[in-house]
């Protein structure tokens, strides 16, 4: 182990030095001596720069402090300070401009292009230290995540044995009063059964889905879309422009939440309505509930086939008639409306064609 310095011997030429350490320090290292080297001359370290077994060290000093930092940065050459150190001790800022321009512009610029790599140096440094902290928040947040997914999948089995077991029982209990040819006790226990399915699987949804809220696109059976109100076990969603009531527990929350349904090209398969009926009678009705009453009528109506429907609204003080109409206006499917014949209700009635 050698520890170096600048000058090898007094009354050195720089260059003609750098050129000969150089030469030394190649003949050193195929002996495989380790050496430590403090030095100012720029060209034997550039000189050295390109051999694979000689690492570069430049102190780092801090400019607006004016004051050494004692730490280094791998790679890069070190500047010299020697005009900033000197303004530190004292020496006038005129003094130092003349010893500039003495040094000369084109090494200045070196200085200043030397800076400029180590200042960036710096600035890659802190970024990489940034983004290594970035990196750990997120390989935390993923093992969250994972531990989330696997209490998820935990849960699920657990219900599944459950609704297994407690699903069994009742088919069991349902067989053995089948022996005795009781039809109410099998209809009994094999509504009882199904009751249970449904009670777990209810709990299996509330366990691993998220709430459902207002304005999350779901999946109904086969339908896709964006709910507008919630009620307890009912829910109101709007699909391909057609207004569907649905129960809460047969929703899916859809994983993309960003994008809107685009409308399908292909049919879309719904369940028709099993009473559903061409007339509505909203006589006695607040408005409010007028309005939402005709809003599932007309969805069953749409799905059924209806081309038209018949609403009873009488005619009284105006204001329901006056609701009813108004909605029909803004209904996207709604081809016109009128007052029904004499025959059928007259001006207390509204024909709505779909």
């Amino acid at each position: 182990f050698i520890a170096g310095h600048d000058e090898i011997e007094l009354g050195t030429d720089a260059d003609e030095a750098a050129s000969l350490f150089k030469v030394i320090l190649e003949n050193l290292m195929q002996k495989d001596v380790k050496i430590v080297i403090t030095t100012h001359h720029k060209r034997l370290s550039s000189m050295m720069a390109a051999h694979p077994d000689v690492e570069l060290l430049a102190a780092i000093y801090d400019q607006v402090r004016q004051k050494p930092t004692f730490e280094f940065l791998h790679g890069s050459i070190g500047k010299s300070y020697a005009f900033e150190t000197a303004l530190r001790y004292g020496i006038s800022n005129a003094l130092i401009e003349k010893a500039k321009k003495v040094y000369g512009e084109d090494k200045e610029k070196l200085n200043d292009l030397i800076q400029t790599n180590i200042d960036l140096e710096l600035k890659t440094r802190k970024k990489l230290q940034n983004l290594k902290k970035e990196l750990e928040k997120t390989k935390k947040l993923n093992e969250r995540l994972q531990i989330q997914k696997d209490e998820a999948r935990d849960i699920l089995n657990e219900k599944k044995s459950q609704l297994e077991l407690e699903y069994q029982k009742a088919i069991d209990e349902a067989k053995r009063a089948a022996k005795s040819d009781d039809k109410a006790q099998i209809h009994r226990l094999l509504n009882k059964a199904h009751k249970k399915k449904t009670d777990v699987t209810k709990e299996i949804i509330s366990k691993i889905q998220k709430p459902l809220e207002v304005g999350n696109f779901v999946k109904y059976k086969n339908t896709k879309g964006e709910i507008l109100s919630l009620k307890k076990d009912e829910a109101l969603i709007l699909s391909e422009g057609i207004r569907l009531r649905v129960p809460v527990s047969e929703l899916k929350l859809c994983q993309n939440q960003k994008k809107r349904v685009v409308k399908a090209k292909t049919k879309i398969k719904i369940e028709k309505p099993v009473n559903s009926s061409v007339k509505l009678d909203l006589h006695g009705l607040r408005s409010e509930e007028a309005i939402e009453k005709l809003d599932y009528f007309l969805s069953n109506a749409l799905i059924t086939g209806y081309d038209e429907v018949l609403i009873y609204h009488g005619i009284g003080s105006g204001k329901l008639a006056y609701a009813v109409k108004e909605f029909l206006k803004k209904h996207p499917k709604i081809k016109s409306f009128t007052d029904a014949p004499p025959n059928m209700g007259g001006m207390g009635a509204t024909l709505v064609k779909l």
